[in-house]
């Protein structure tokens, strides 16, 4: 057998938004017991079949890099996180739907991936002060992911969601909103499912240009 075609997906957001247990249940299929802080950066890998049932029908390792979230000031901080940010394919960015600052940060993360970070790290870049233009030529797929919907009460429920979208029209990306510690989110044939197998296409897809 052949060796699979890999490609590398970030996975970005502050800490403690649940970028571990949103990885495991990725490339588990399992709810992450015992979540712990991410030091550096670690990869797991989920298998993907790029356009599944077609002719062009190809299976690669998706390599998901779930990298540190802390935010400190020190040029080192950033300077050290840029080594995880070469030769990527994707970015799935991961906020916690219960800290709106963390919604926030995830335009600072993509701009630092992306290497169009003009303000130092750890300085919030809110929504009034993101310019659309700066990814008018982006090439990398995006995803957003907001966690932990199930600690929001169903009374407002609707008008959270209703602000995070705005990040998805900002990014230019598909939303899903879930739960880590509930797989039925992720079920196969769900809305959620079909969008995350879209997004792996289109980072399948840059991979197979490549």
């Amino acid at each position: 057998m052949a060796a699979l075609d890999r490609v590398k997906v970030l996975v970005l957001g502050d800490s403690g938004v649940g970028k571990s247990s949103l990885v495991h249940l990725l490339c588990q299929n399992q709810v992450l017991g015992n979540p712990s802080w991410t030091v550096g950066c670690s990869v797991d890998v989920r298998i993907h079949d790029y356009k599944e049932g077609t002719p062009e029908e190809k299976t690669y390792y998706i390599e998901l890099w779930d990298v540190g979230g802390s935010v400190g000031s020190a040029s080192s901080v950033k300077s050290t996180r840029a080594v995880f940010y070469n030769l990527l394919n994707g970015i799935i960015l991961v906020h916690d739907l219960t800290n709106k600052k963390s919604s926030q940060n995830l335009y600072r993360w993509s701009l630092e991936a992306l290497n169009r970070d003009v303000a130092p790290t750890g300085v919030l870049v809110t929504n009034g002060d993101y310019d659309r233009e700066q990814f008018a030529d982006n090439q990398i797929p995006l995803l957003v992911i907001g966690t932990k919907l199930d600690q929001i009460p169903e009374t407002k429920r609707n008008e959270v969601l209703t602000r995070t979208a705005f990040l998805a029209e900002d990014f230019n990306a598909e939303e899903i909103n879930l739960d880590c510690t509930n797989p039925r989110y992720l079920a196969a044939g769900s809305s959620n499912a079909v969008k995350l197998s879209r997004f792996f296409d289109k980072v399948s897809q840059v991979n197979y240009i490549m």
